[in-house]
C-alpha cells in the first residue's frame, strides 16, 4: 500500500497518542487523524500535540462538525495549526449527527447549504482574503485573519468533507478537496459513493481523480483471530446504537439496532456493551471491518482500496496499536 494513515480516538491515554503518531511517522504512514466524536476528546488539542512532536506526517481532523465553531474561530484555529506544522494540516469536517446534535441544542437544518457556506468562507479566509459574506448560516463583514507573527501568504490546508449520505457525497465532489469516506460500511459501498463524487466534481469542471478519497476503516489486528473479532464487536454494538446514520449505511436491520439500543445507555457502560455485543453478527464484523490476523486485516483493507479508497485511515480496535502500525508499515 503506497498510502496509509492512522486514526486515533479516545481509547488510550492522550500521551500514548503522541507516541503512536511518532511511531506511525517512523513507519512511513502518511497521516494521523484525530476523531471528534460523542462528547469525548475534541480534535484540536490532540492535533496540535501530534503536530508538535512530528516532522513530516500530516495531521487531520477526522472529523470536526460545521455547527459548533464560529467560522472566524474555525479559520483561526486551522491557521494556528498550520503555523505549528506548515503544509501538514488537513481540515476534515462533517455535518454531525443526531441524536447528539439535538441533545446539545443544535438544529441541523439544511445541512447541505450549511456545509457549502462553511467551506466557502473557510477557504476564503485561509486564502488570506478579506471576506464579506451574508448567507443563511454565516454572516461576516470585512473580516480577515490577522497575522501578527508568521506567514501572511495563503495557507495550504486541504478541506475534506466527511460525507455519508448521497447528497452530501455529491456536494463533496463539487466543493471539497476530498471526501473522508466513512467506516463501518462494506467495500462495495464505495462504488456508489464514487459515482456521486464524480457527479459533483463534474459540476465544478473537475474529474474524480482530482478528489482525494481517504477512508476510515475499523481495523482490529491480533494474532488471535477470535480475540480480534471480539474487540470489534464491542466497538460495533456501541456505534450501531449511538450513530444511526452509520447503522443505516452498514445495512444493519432496524430490529438489531433497536435491541442493542434497549440495552445501552448514554454514555454506554462497559457492562452494557458486554451484554449487547453478542447481538452483533460475525458476518457483519467481517463485512464492514478489517478484523483478524495481520494477513486477514491487510486483505480486507485492500478491498477498500480496490473499491476506490485512496488512503486507508486505520482505526485500531484493541490494545496493540503498534502491531497495527507494523502490519501496515510502508
Amino acid at each position: 500500500m503506497e498510502r496509509v494513515a492512522l486514526y486515533l480516538q479516545d481509547a488510550h491515554d492522550l500521551r500514548d497518542g503522541l507516541e503512536y503518531a511518532r511511531y506511525a511517522e517512523e513507519k512511513g504512514f502518511e497521516a494521523v487523524w484525530q476523531a471528534e466524536s460523542r462528547l469525548v476528546r475534541d480534535a484540536i488539542v490532540p492535533m496540535a500535540a501530534y503536530a508538535a512532536v512530528t516532522e513530516r506526517i500530516k495531521v487531520g481532523s477526522g472529523v470536526i462538525n460545521n455547527w459548533t465553531r464560529n467560522i472566524g474561530l474555525l479559520a483561526a484555529t486551522f491557521l494556528t495549526l498550520d503555523d505549528l506544522a506548515p503544509g501538514r494540516i488537513i481540515c476534515g469536517i462533517g455535518a454531525w449527527w443526531d441524536p447528539l446534535a439535538k441533545n446539545v441544542g443544535i438544529e441541523r437544518r439544511k445541512p447541505l447549504k450549511a456545509m457549502r457556506e462553511t467551506v466557502e468562507v473557510l477557504r476564503r479566509l485561509l486564502n488570506m482574503e478579506r471576506v464579506t459574506f451574508h448567507g443563511e448560516f454565516h454572516h461576516v463583514d470585512g473580516i480577515e485573519l490577522d497575522v501578527v507573527h508568521g506567514r501572511r501568504e495563503p495557507r495550504d490546508v486541504a478541506i475534506m468533507i466527511g460525507a455519508t449520505g448521497p447528497k452530501m457525497m455529491e456536494l463533496t465532489g463539487e466543493i471539497a478537496d476530498g471526501a473522508v469516506l466513512n467506516y463501518c460500511v462494506p467495500p462495495e459501498y464505495n462504488d456508489h459513493a464514487l459515482d456521486l463524487l464524480a457527479k459533483g466534481a463534474k459540476k465544478a469542471g473537475r474529474t474524480l481523480d482530482e478528489i482525494d478519497r481517504p477512508q476510515l476503516v475499523v481495523c482490529s489486528v491480533n494474532h488471535d483471530h477470535d480475540e480480534a473479532i471480539r474487540t470489534t464487536k464491542m466497538l460495533l454494538c456501541q456505534y450501531l446504537a449511538q450513530q444511526p446514520h452509520i447503522a443505516k449505511a452498514s445495512g444493519v436491520s432496524n430490529d438489531v439496532v433497536a435491541e442493542i439500543q434497549s440495552i445501552l445507555g448514554w454514555p454506554a457502560t462497559h457492562e452494557q456493551i458486554e451484554k449487547a455485543m453478542h447481538l452483533v453478527p460475525d458476518d457483519l464484523v467481517h463485512r464492514i471491518t478489517a478484523s483478524g490476523t495481520p494477513d486477514e486485516a491487510r486483505a480486507k483493507v485492500q478491498e477498500y482500496i480496490d473499491h476506490g479508497a485512496t488512503c486507508p485511515i486505520l482505526y485500531p480496535v484493541g490494545g496493540d496499536v503498534k502491531l497495527l502500525i507494523d502490519t501496515f508499515a510502508v
